[in-house]
């Protein structure tokens, strides 16, 4: 069985209220969020209640269900959004201890700070996305910008330089409408490409446009998100096509298609292994739940 909450079930918040904004801002993530002199900016609800809540909940139950396979006998899973949106930040917080993300707000490398690793408006009010920070990565940049030859490579590390080449990056990028800087950049290492929204992707599958699984299982591959042929390339982790397209959902409401689930994945069934108490599923004794 899965819990879970926003705040911890021990912590000074534990009897308050509280939204995504909230669970991430006493976690310490939202601080290291936004640029340079603005205030704090939330990642919509996307880093306390999917990845923070749902996703780590998920994978505290697979850990479960690995443990049953050996012991025999489950248990309560329990996750909160404060301790897991500060998992996610692990590797942020380690560099905060170093020159790469010691400095406030949006200033730092990988927080809009650094030129290199930032986006771009182009000439018809779209968005490249930089994020050359390789030497190697950083040279096919300037050769894309016209730029070689200058002397920036030599300098690009010292932070003195990063004012003007930001400003050179953005008067360069808005010369170009984004069609024309994906000619430039399309099949080019200089980690250059563009930002597309999603009004773009579910028209276009050619630009990554076809939602797939996140995971690729090789031997059993998920049914696909979207139509296709039957000869998939196993690679892409797809199965048949599913009836609904990679954009559309459906609504499920409680009660609805929990039994049939259980008993898909776990063959577990009512009467048998469970019996339903108060509009919840108790385990009966004689189950391995």
């Amino acid at each position: 069985m899965g819990r879970m909450t926003g705040f911890r079930r021990d912590g000074k918040y534990k009897d308050m209220a509280g939204h995504d904004i909230n669970y991430i801002a006493v976690s310490g993530a939202l601080a290291m969020l936004g640029r340079k002199g603005e205030k704090p900016l939330p990642p919509a609800n996307i880093l306390g209640d999917f990845a923070g809540g749902g996703a780590t909940l998920f994978q505290g139950i697979l850990l479960a269900l690995i443990h049953r396979g050996k012991s025999g006998k489950g248990q309560v899973v329990e996750a909160n959004m404060v301790d897991g949106s500060a998992y996610l930040v692990t590797f942020p917080r380690m560099l905060m201890k170093t020159p790469m993300w010691e400095r406030p707000r949006g200033e730092n490398t990988l927080d809009s700070g650094c030129p290199y690793y930032d986006t771009y408006e182009t000439r018809d009010g779209k968005y490249m996305a930089v994020g050359a920070l390789e030497p190697q990565f950083f040279r096919e940049l300037l050769k894309g910008l016209g730029l070689s030859g200058k002397g920036i490579e030599k300098t690009r590390e010292d932070r003195k330089t990063w004012p003007e080449m930001k400003y050179t990056f953005t008067k360069l990028f808005k010369g170009k409408t984004r069609a024309e800087w994906e000619k430039v950049f399309d099949k080019t290492d200089a980690c250059c490409t563009p930002v597309l929204d999603y009004g773009e992707l579910e028209k276009d599958p050619s630009r990554e446009g076809d939602q797939r699984p996140a995971v690729t299982l090789r031997g059993s591959p998920s049914l696909a998100l979207s139509q296709g042929s039957s000869s998939r390339d196993p690679s892409t982790g797809q199965g048949p096509g599913v009836k609904y397209g990679s954009y559309a959902g459906t609504a499920l409401y409680p009660g609805q298609g929990g039994e049939e689930t259980l008993n898909q994945w776990l063959g577990w069934k009512k009467g048998k292994d469970f019996e339903e108490v108060n509009g919840g599923l108790v385990g009966k004794q004689s189950s391995k739940l």
